[in-house]
């Protein structure tokens, strides 16, 4: 059975799998989700730019958020980088991006991965791992990922509506409850690590004490100096220390397989 799309000019048996996970077709598609980011980026810096003045925000105060944002997501940003680059010979370069890179998450898309080439009996990766195999795990990938795009664009409206309701009833619920959101979503996935007892449970309990150490450290010291620009930082460099925690924690406490 051909490839949708890439019939003609690959071997569907073939199990050299960066001939379709490298294809031109796969880079126009991935170059063509980069693109709308970044229009779409420019258009929430313009809107954010144009709606300050009305919400009495100053431009130094605007040019602060940017600026925090965009060192805030250096730390994260290499950590997905580190795994991307471990997921380039099983899902190519075009997948990569788009599903780790921008949209998906590595431990979602590898377990959507892992259970589709499963139904076919090859494990990823590995014997029997083919063209279309790939092409199979690869549909699991996007349309799990589409899921939450269809969530997004469906549930916004109505929460926008719900929130403008709240506002009209007491104001500060909107700043405790995205705050509550976001602390419980960290401190689920935070805990769902911690209680598990696989042979790198040491590891994760030494890179989350460390991590939190040296943001509360950070905070701290930021504080006590008044020095806003750590703070920008403070994110950023404790994820950086944490990696590194994790990787000295892992050579000395995990054996070698």
């Amino acid at each position: 059975m051909p490839i949708p799309a890439l019939a003609g000019t690959v071997d569907p048996e073939s199990t050299d799998i960066l001939a379709v996970a490298n294809h031109p077709l796969l880079w126009t598609f991935a170059l063509g989700v980069f693109a709308i980011i970044l229009v779409q980026s420019f258009l929430y810096v313009r809107a954010a730019r144009t709606a300050a003045p009305d919400l009495d925000i100053p431009a130094s105060e605007l040019k602060t958020a940017f600026r925090s944002g965009a060192i805030a997501s250096v730390g994260p940003s290499l950590a997905v980088v580190i795994v991307a680059i471990s997921l380039l010979a099983l899902f190519g370069t075009p997948a990569v991006l788009v599903r780790i890179g921008l949209i998906g998450s590595a431990a979602f898309e590898t377990g959507a991965a892992t259970i589709a080439v499963g139904s076919t009996g090859a494990p990823l990766g590995g014997a029997g791992y083919d063209q279309q195999v790939f092409a199979l795990a690869f549909i699991t990938m996007s349309l799990g990922g589409a899921g939450w795009i269809l969530a997004t664009l469906l549930f916004t409206p109505i929460l926008r509506r719900g929130s403008a309701k709240l506002s009209e009833v007491n104001p500060v619920v909107l700043t405790v409850i995205p705050a509550a959101a976001v602390l419980g979503a960290f401190a689920g996935l935070t805990f769902g690590e911690l209680a598990k007892t696989t042979p790198n449970a040491p590891v994760i309990w030494i890179t989350t004490g460390v991590s939190a150490a040296v943001m509360l450290l950070l905070l701290s010291t930021a504080r006590a100096l008044r020095a806003d620009w750590l703070k920008e930082w403070a994110l950023g460099l404790a994820i950086l220390v944490g990696l590194v925690a994790a990787y000295l924690a892992h050579i000395a406490l995990v054996p070698a397989a």
